[in-house]
C-alpha cells in the first residue's frame, strides 16, 4: 500500500470520492479542517467546527455533520461561500456526529459519538431536515455501507468492535434485523470506516490494527493488507473506473501516520449515493 498524500492528519477520516468532480474529499476531525485532492493538487477547503463526516449533495454542495450542527458548504466552481448551517442538533449525551452515509432515497443515516459508553448511536435525517433516531446504546456509532444489491445495510458498532448487517428496504430506506456478523478481537484492532466493493465484498479499517480488513459479504475475513501506519479509520473507492482504494489514517505509529495511502485491491467499488437534505425541488 502507497501513500497517496500526506497532509499530517490528526484524525483523517470518512474519504469520499466525487465522480462527477474526479476528486477525493475527506475530513481532519480534530485538526477541524476538510481536505480535497483534485489535478493533481492537495488543498485545505474548510477550517472550523469539527466535522465528523460528510455527504454528497445532489447540487454538488457538502453537506458537513458537525459537532452540533448540519451545514452546507457550496464547493463546485460554480458556487462560492461559507458553511451555512441548515440544522441545529441539541441531543444531551452526544459529542458530535461521526460516520455518515447517503442513502438511496436521499437521506442520511448519521452515526455519533457518545459521552458515555450508551449515549451515542444513529440518526435518520430526512429530506425535508427532520431527525429520527433509529437507536442508541453504543459509545461510537462507525463505518456503513449497502450490499450492491441494496438488500442489506452494514453497521459499525466500534465500542463492542462488531460489525451487523441488516436487512434494507429500498423503497422506504427502513432497516430490519440487526445480524452480528463480526466480532472483532482487541488484538487486531478496532473495527472503524468500511468501504463497500460491487462484489458484495467489504473492507473494514482497523484503528490501532494497522490494517484494512477484506470480509465476505457474511463477515468472513478475507485477506488483511497492512498499512504503514497504527491508527488506519476509513476507506472509500475512487478514480475512473472506481478501481482505486484511498484509507485514511490518524496520527499514532508508523511511518505513515496521518496519511492518505491508495491500494488497488483487485475489485471495484460502486457510486455512492447523493443526499437531497433541503434541496429546493
Amino acid at each position: 500500500m502507497n501513500v497517496f498524500t500526506q497532509p499530517h492528519c490528526i484524525l483523517g477520516e470518512n474519504p469520499l470520492w466525487d465522480d462527477r468532480e474526479g476528486c477525493l474529499y475527506w475530513t481532519d476531525i480534530d485538526g477541524g479542517t476538510l481536505h480535497r485532492y483534485r489535478n493533481a493538487r492537495h488543498e485545505v477547503i474548510y477550517s472550523g467546527e469539527k466535522v465528523g463526516g460528510f455527504t454528497l449533495q445532489e447540487d454538488g454542495s457538502l453537506l458537513l455533520f458537525r459537532v452540533s450542527s448540519v451545514a452546507r458548504l457550496p464547493v463546485d466552481k460554480r458556487m462560492g461561500g461559507e458553511a451555512e448551517t441548515l440544522i441545529e442538533v441539541e441531543e444531551e449525551g452526544v459529542e458530535r456526529f461521526n460516520d455518515v452515509i447517503a442513502t438511496p432515497t436521499g437521506d442520511v443515516f448519521a452515526g455519533t459519538v457518545g459521552s458515555a459508553e450508551t449515549t451515542g448511536g444513529v440518526y435518520r435525517v430526512y429530506g425535508n431536515g427532520i431527525l429520527e433516531k433509529l437507536w442508541d446504546g453504543t459509545r461510537i456509532a462507525n463505518g456503513m455501507g449497502f450490499s450492491p444489491d441494496l438488500k442489506f445495510f452494514y453497521w459499525t458498532d466500534s465500542t463492542a468492535r462488531h460489525v451487523y448487517r441488516f436487512t434494507y428496504d429500498e423503497t422506504t430506506s427502513k432497516l430490519t434485523g440487526r445480524d452480528l456478523i463480526y466480532e472483532a478481537s482487541a488484538a487486531e484492532g478496532t473495527p472503524d470506516g468500511m468501504a463497500m466493493a460491487e462484489d458484495g465484498t467489504f473492507f473494514s479499517a482497523r484503528y490501532g490494527g494497522g490494517a484494512l480488513v477484506h470480509h465476505a459479504a457474511d463477515g468472513r475475513v478475507l485477506s488483511k493488507i497492512v498499512v504503514d501506519a497504527e491508527n488506519v479509520t476509513s476507506a472509500a473507492f475512487g478514480g475512473p473506473e472506481l478501481e482505486t482504494l484511498y484509507v485514511t489514517t490518524a496520527r499514532g505509529g508508523g511511518a505513515g501516520a496521518g496519511s492518505v495511502f491508495e491500494h488497488h485491491a483487485g475489485v471495484r467499488g460502486r457510486r455512492g449515493f447523493r443526499s437531497r437534505i433541503l434541496l429546493t425541488p
